[in-house]
């Protein structure tokens, strides 16, 4: 298959191309699409579905350029940034670029999310499901690694089960643990090929584990996302904030609404909204049902019981 973007201008064309067209040679490697460029026309051949992911890639990125926002992709090259974030700073919305997608924001709240991701040490989302928490952080995270401003990332969540006993589980104890963590690496692989991600866990760049497997260590050059924290209790709460060492980040995302904690036990994640609330560094971020980005019977529902709820 073969599509032609026809571009306005000479001036358009380098900005698109790049220093020495190193974003045509990074999105025929990212698309395993071939290229070529002549008097103002980006012509891509390839398979059906490599050429559209390619195509639509090159039209975002002319809507960026059109904006007066200068494009991102340079650095999904490798370019290494002290700041965090800092090739989107001053640029629009911040985005990333994973698996031939672009990934940003999809209303104001989730925008809001990812700038306080840019600007604070620890972010605290709290919203209800399908918001975006845990995805848009993935995103955050796999953009800081690409960019070697982390050098590892810690995915944990809490091993609650939620309303319902799981009962005995067979196996080792990775398998006994696997259930409580596959939403973590569903995530994980919508932002990373499988068999990259299965190098990565293999070398300890990208770890999956328990929130309890936190206790004792201290997180240096890390990216850390906290996940389901509504089920965390206040020492564990405690314990994972205390663990974030030297130019390391954490993202903190849970439900409140959806706490799974047994009798008597109270939510970390709720008492933090207290405890933390002042301290210079920790934003809380509060998404709602306008942030909600799957089904749209998804918002209904979530009406839905928040009424029900106050009854």
């Amino acid at each position: 298959m073969e599509k032609t973007l026809k571009l306005n201008s000479n001036d358009e064309a380098i900005q698109l191309y790049g220093n020495l067209d190193e974003n045509l040679r990074f999105a025929e490697k990212e698309f395993r699409v071939h290229i070529s460029a002549r008097n103002h026309r980006l012509t891509l051949t390839g398979s059906k579905k490599n050429v559209d992911a390619a195509y639509q890639f090159f039209l975002d990125q002319l809507e960026l350029l059109r904006s007066g926002k200068v494009s991102t992709l340079r650095g999904e090259l490798g370019t290494e940034e002290k700041d965090w974030f800092s090739s989107t700073k001053g640029k629009g919305p911040v985005s990333f670029f994973h698996r031939g997608k672009i990934i940003k924001g999809k209303s104001k709240g989730q925008e809001a999310y990812l700038e306080a991701i840019q600007h604070n040490d620890i972010v605290i989302s709290i919203g209800p499901a399908g918001t975006g928490k845990t995805y848009l952080a993935m995103a955050a995270a796999i953009d800081a690694l690409k960019k070697k401003q982390v050098a590892r990332i810690v995915l944990t969540r809490p091993a609650v089960e939620a309303g319902e006993s799981l009962g005995f589980l067979p196996g080792d104890l990775y398998a006994k643990i696997n259930p409580y963590l596959r939403p973590l690496y569903d995530a994980l692989y919508e932002m990373v090929e499988f068999e990259e991600a299965a190098r990565y866990i293999e070398r300890g760049i990208i770890e999956v584990a328990p929130l309890a497997y936190m206790r004792g260590r201290t997180l240096n050059d890390a990216f850390v996302i906290l996940d389901e924290a509504q089920n965390s209790t206040h020492s564990q709460m405690k314990m994972f904030l205390t663990r974030l060492g030297f130019s390391s980040k954490a993202v903190i995302t849970g439900d409140i609404t959806q706490i799974d904690l047994p009798g008597g036990k109270h939510s970390g994640l709720v008492e933090s909204q207290t405890i933390l609330a002042s301290i210079k560094g920790i934003k809380f971020v509060h998404l709602t049902e306008k942030d909600v980005v799957r089904h749209p019977l998804v918002q209904e529902i979530i009406r839905a019981y928040e009424r029900y709820e106050k009854k």
